[in-house]
């Protein structure tokens, strides 16, 4: 309705122009401010059929084209390095590192807007490049910073739900049962039900994929309030963005600690189709479960340890080692207690990839944040010096293709140092920051029509047969 309103009243400003020609130039910018410029759902409108078109010619003209070899190893290693998913949010290149829509995260720095002069970049922003693949103007950001803050009004069954668990239960146990609980409000669903048009599935995607972003922050931060601060829940604030918003529901009112949280959402949002996270989301999506079930079938791949779980782990292990040695570590003690856990049978949290074979974009614009703005915190220094030691070790031990430290192996010294120390916790600013690339990627699943994910499987004795012939 409101739509209609508009178009109405736009219509009556053009009969006027006849009698009153100096409004054209007024009318041209009513038209572009209200239906397009600042609006994100209106952008997409124009932006799908083009894209749509692309991939129809894209599978007709070129389907036949190989893409490479699939090898035993690849099989039985969890389809390591398969190309085999389109992702069109992010790209990661094993020497370049992540790129958001072709952008590298020096480059999101550079040309997103930021609440400040030379500040963090905002996450509404990096919303709308990967949605549209256009850098938005501050402008822009401001009006989906409002949309969504508008959108951010959470259910009080949603609380209900996670008071229902104990307050011991994990931090990411309670975050998604507060997304399962969300998903009543599904309009996709509601919208399925009702019989919509497979063309229009990504409308009602959108709305639930933007709401689902805007109460996240609160569903999280309650969740913390609830376990580290006694229930004392702090409401939102609609005059802060997106990541000020979170922080500061959270406790956190710092203007440096606010910079750090646009920073992490940012930098943690996507990283392409393959991890857990981000490929769970997509194939349980293309069952057409509507962004909430998607989403939060997500979360229960980030909180293993082998994903989003590590940024505990990382945190945790560096404080074993200052319990153990002292803040005060010399390079000698610290390269003691990494052959120690080593040979332990663990590993170093935080060090390796499973496609990176450099060290990790991510890790490196939080140590310059921390070079910025925290230079002589002593766990700061000990990350430091961690990574002057361990990559060489590992190549030494010479079983790990990628020893280089990785985004999680930095973030937790970080939100320590400004009083997040509640390592149990971190997965769920995690969780909070991926919404953005899952969702993102989701409207375009629907508005391209992507199918339902179904790889073929083959059991050990087909392998072992198949090798024979091939012999």
């Amino acid at each position: 309705m409101v739509f209609f309103r508009g178009v109405s009243a736009l219509s009556k400003l053009r009969s006027r122009l006849v009698q009153q020609p100096s409004l054209t130039s007024t009318v041209r910018w009513l038209q572009i401010e209200t239906s397009s410029d600042l609006d994100l759902h209106s952008q997409l409108k124009e932006l799908i059929p083009e894209r749509q078109e692309r991939l129809k010619k894209l599978k007709s003209e070129h389907g036949k084209v190989q893409l490479g070899n699939i090898t035993v190893d690849m099989v039985l290693g969890g389809m390591r390095g398969m190309t085999g998913l389109l992702w069109e949010t992010s790209l990661l290149d094993p020497d370049e590192g992540i790129r958001f829509r072709g952008l590298s995260i020096p480059e999101c720095q550079k040309v997103l807007p930021a609440a400040k002069p030379d500040g963090e970049p905002l996450p509404e922003g990096l919303l709308w490049l990967l949605l549209t693949g256009k850098v938005p103007t501050k402008g822009q950001v401001d009006a989906l910073s409002k949309e969504l803050r508008s959108r951010a009004a959470v259910p009080d069954h949603v609380y209900k739900a996670i008071d229902a668990l104990p307050v011991s239960a994990h931090p990411m146990t309670q975050f998604t049962t507060g997304v399962m609980a969300l998903q009543v409000q599904s309009e996709f669903q509601k919208a399925y039900e009702k019989g919509i048009s497979k063309s229009k599935y990504w409308e009602p995607t959108y709305e639930d994929s933007l709401s689902l972003i805007a109460q996240l922050p609160v569903v999280a931060a309650y969740v913390y309030r609830r376990i580290y601060k006694n229930g004392q829940v702090i409401p939102k604030d609609d005059s802060l963005d997106y990541g000020a918003n979170f922080s500061n529901m959270l406790g956190f009112d710092s203007p440096e600690m606010h910079e750090l949280m646009r920073l992490y959402i940012t930098i943690h949002s996507d990283h392409e189709g393959g991890n857990v996270s981000a490929h769970t989301g997509h194939l349980v999506a293309s069952a057409l479960s509507d962004p909430y079930l998607s989403f939060a079938a997500a979360l229960n791949g980030l909180a293993g340890p082998l994903h989003g779980l590590a940024n505990q782990e990382v945190l945790l292990w560096i404080k074993s080692v200052v319990d153990e040695c002292g803040e005060n570590i010399t390079t000698e003690q610290l390269k003691d207690y990494v052959w120690k856990t080593l040979n332990s049978g663990k590993v170093v949290p935080g060090f390796g990839h499973g496609v990176l074979r450099k060290t990790d974009p991510r890790y490196m614009c939080q140590r310059e944040f921390a070079l910025k703005h925290l230079p002589k915190d002593p766990l700061f220094q000990l990350v430091s010096k961690l990574y002057e030691v361990v990559p060489p070790i590992l190549t030494e031990l010479g079983k790990v293709k990628n020893p280089w430290p990785n985004v999680d192996a930095h973030s937790g010294v970080l939100l320590n140092y400004y009083g997040l120390t509640e390592a149990r916790y971190f997965t769920v600013l995690f969780g909070v920051s991926r919404s953005i690339g899952i969702c993102s990627q989701l409207i375009w699943d629907r508005a391209l029509g992507l199918p339902l994910e179904r790889p073929k499987s083959v059991t050990m004795e087909w392998l072992e047969n198949h090798c024979k012939k091939s012999a």
